[in-house]
């Protein structure tokens, strides 16, 4: 049996692409480096391309997506697997404008807020911890998107949301004061140029992410291994062997940095060691039972952002031959 197997380039993922880790019995995995907004080897828009296109047999996926399409749709013809190759601590990815009056997160009130889309998972993932944790309602803030939604929700018509014209980079749109701050993983280049004209909410944003960590006791998701549900319910045993297989190449991953080297960052030993320190020994745990609560704050955060209707139980995720990993 040959699969297809849509991933980012992570360092988790070069055991995948470099055959190193070998996949499960009497399988062929074909692995793809696929990117999202950015063009990798094999392509970009992994995302729509695995849950509109079904174009994939496994692929790394939005967890937000994923959990707004299996709400719309009972019978999905995908199923996820309880491995998460990407995720994300929100405080240290929202960047402010020094002359926007911000001083703290409870002055995000009544902003112009950028994201990626209103429905991308680190935008919920911001959005639920500044009302959870900071008080500052999601519903005050204007939000300006710079992609369109992959599925639609109804917001209602109290929810101010735009997306940006394709002409506009929302960076010089924030360092220019047309926004007033913005979520995203990385500063955008065109703020890279200009680090004057911007700032981050956090002046330490990594204290910042290990108080949350502390707080919640979670590392937190922001994308979901999927596969094609006739797969997974013809070889009930695939989920769990791809789970193993990615928890294989994460160890060998780890063992890279056992060379000081191997990274471009000249301290990314001893910024491994000190993440052991304060996050454990694999923040980046799989396993349905070890991130439960991590899935069913986030389907409330969907819920509380008009994404879902109703909250449902995080079993509904996933193929039911891994709810006991």
């Amino acid at each position: 049996m040959e699969l297809s197997i849509a991933l980012n380039r992570y360092d988790r993922h070069v055991p995948f692409f470099n055959g190193t880790v070998a996949p499960p019995e009497g399988v062929t995995l074909k692995p793809l480096e696929i990117g999202e907004s950015v063009p990798f080897r094999d392509g970009t828009d992994r995302h729509p391309r695995i849950i509109r296109d079904l174009e994939f047999d496994i692929g790394e996926m939005s967890f937000s997506t994923f959990i707004m399409a299996v709400a719309r749709d009972p019978d999905l013809p995908l199923v996820g697997i309880p491995c998460f190759p990407s995720r994300f601590f929100s405080p240290g990815q929202i960047y402010v404008n020094p002359n926007a009056g911000i001083a703290e997160p409870k002055d995000l009130t009544g902003k112009r807020i950028g994201v990626h889309s209103f429905q991308t998972t680190l935008s919920v993932l911001a959005k639920g911890d500044l009302k959870l944790d900071h008080g500052v309602a999601w519903e005050d803030c204007s939000w300006h998107c710079m992609r369109g939604e992959i599925i639609e929700a109804d917001l209602g018509d109290d929810v101010e949301v735009s997306q940006i014209a394709d002409d506009k980079d929302i960076g010089v749109m924030l360092m220019e004061g047309e926004i007033d701050a913005l979520i995203s993983p990385q500063p955008r280049k065109s703020m890279l140029a200009n680090p004057e004209g911007y700032r981050r909410l956090f002046d330490d944003p990594i204290a910042e992410d290990i108080k949350y960590f502390r707080k919640h006791g979670f590392f937190p998701i922001m994308h979901i291994m999927v596969m094609k549900r006739e797969i997974a319910d013809a070889r009930p045993e695939l989920p769990k062997a791809i789970m193993d297989m990615h928890n294989r190449a994460k160890a060998l991953a780890y063992s890279f940095y056992d060379d000081s080297n191997y990274a471009l960052l000249a301290w990314s030993r001893n910024a491994l060691e000190e993440q052991h320190k304060v996050l454990g020994s694999d923040p980046w745990t799989s396993g349905f039972a070890a991130n439960k609560k991590n899935i069913e704050q986030f389907i409330g955060y969907s819920h509380d952002q008009r994404l879902i209707d109703a909250v449902y139980p995080a079993e509904r995720l996933f193929h039911s031959s891994v709810l006991d990993s």
